[in-house]
């Protein structure tokens, strides 16, 4: 599935992967996200897409953003915007599918291997369109929920598929650490992807 000499990019979509794993009864840690596919190939560029709240709410997100700039993630966000749908609900959209694709189809041109954490088939389109450059695309979601995470014609379409729960031996957070983070909040642990987003 990897190759030790291939160039990689990961483009991360944070609510999915946030929801996905959540799903699947753990806690992310960011820091061996990066080790897991670094040990994969060469790891040139680590993308991760979230919409962001801008009140005193989520000022914890702010700092969880900056944790993941200075180690090594590039981080696009977009300002969340609040509405109440015809219902009287309140919701938040935010979704970031255009500037994944974007980053993604970019750099396609400079490396071998795009690995998109995302289970949405909205990036179907994505996936075919880098595939015709003869780059090589896996998808990154869970079939292991209920429903599935993962979109059934994406999951086919990607060269690979991996099931985040294979992955949770090297990129779950210890449970240690997530009890200490939940007490103090520290910027790593407070994701802020548990936001609500409404795709556009």
């Amino acid at each position: 599935m990897f190759d030790s000499r291939e160039k990689i990019a990961l483009f991360i979509d944070g609510p999915s992967l946030f929801s996905a794993s959540r799903s699947l009864g753990f806690e992310i840690d960011y820091r061996r996200v990066l080790e897991a596919f670094r040990r994969r190939g060469y790891l040139l560029r680590v993308y991760l897409y979230t919409a962001v709240i801008e009140d005193d709410a989520h000022k914890s997100m702010r700092s969880w953003i900056d944790w993941l700039d200075y180690n090594g993630y590039q981080v696009v966000t977009k300002v969340a915007v609040k509405f109440t749908d015809f219902a009287g609900q309140q919701k938040i959209k935010g979704n970031m599918a255009l500037e994944l694709a974007i980053d993604a189809m970019e750099q396609a041109s400079n490396v071998d291997h795009l690995v998109i954490v995302t289970g949405d088939s909205v990036f179907l389109a994505l996936v075919e369109a880098i595939q015709r450059k003869g780059r090589k695309v896996s998808v990154v979601s869970t079939m292991l929920s209920r429903p599935p995470m993962v979109a059934d014609d994406l999951r086919r379409q990607a060269d690979h598929f991996i099931d985040l729960a294979t992955l949770q031996h090297e990129i779950a957070r210890e449970p240690s650490k997530y009890r200490a983070a939940e007490a103090g909040r520290s910027a790593p642990a407070a994701t802020g992807n548990s936001i609500r987003v409404q795709d556009s």
